[in-house]
This record gives structure tokens, sequence and C-alpha cells, in this order.
């Protein structure tokens, strides 16, 4: 099982970015897909989830209405896009596979999002 991450980068107040997550070795169709994030001295922080089809999505409130996660099954991938970003959604955002990403054996490495002016 793999799960990589890209499009983290360091932005400033108010931009966006669009992470992507490429899934390998499992059946990514068959599979809730999650967002998580860490930011610097702080635990793990759920962030948003996406069912099988990509009919249903939940956020946190302090992400609602500026992130969109997304998936295209046919690329075995999973997106989020990230808009009105703030300083403290600076973290390192990890994918991980099922709707309850805490429980969950598969996450990716991560990729560093810096949002500073």
């Amino acid at each position: 099982v793999q799960l990589v991450e890209s499009g983290g980068g360091m932005v400033q107040p108010g931009g966006s970015l669009r992470l992507s997550c490429v899934a390998s070795g499992f059946t990514f169709n068959s599979y809730d897909m999650s967002w998580v994030r860490q930011a610097p001295g702080k635990g793990p922080e759920w962030v948003s989830v996406i069912n099988t089809g990509g009919g249903s999505t939940y956020y946190a409130d302090s992400v609602k209405g500026r992130f969109t996660i997304s998936r295209d099954n046919a690329k075995n991938t999973l997106y989020l896009q990230m808009n009105s970003l703030k300083p403290e959604d600076t973290a390192l955002y990890y994918c991980a596979a099922g709707g309850d990403p805490f429980s969950s054996d598969y996450w990716g490495q991560g990729t560093q999002v810096t949002v500073s002016s």
C-alpha cells in the first residue's frame, strides 16, 4: 500500500493550493478517504473525508467553506483544493485511507503547507 501526497508549498495568506494524493496497492474506490494535518507542536487534526463515490463530503469547521475534497477513482487520486489560506493552515498534510484516519494503517508521508507573508 502506498499513498503519495504532493502539491504543498509556501503561499501568502489568501492564496490557494491544490494537494494530490496518489494511491496504489489497494482498491482505492472501495475506501472512504481522509485528509489530516499536523501543525508544528500540535497533535494531528482531522480536516476532511469523502466517501467512496465522492458524493458525500465532510469538513472540519476550521476549513469549511474554504477547502474542497474530491477524488478521481479512475486515477486513484484524492485531492484537496485549499482556498483563502490562513497562517493557521500551516501544517504537514496527510492523506489516509478510510473514513476514520486515526484507525487506519494507511497514511502517506505528508506534504508541507506553509502560509506566510
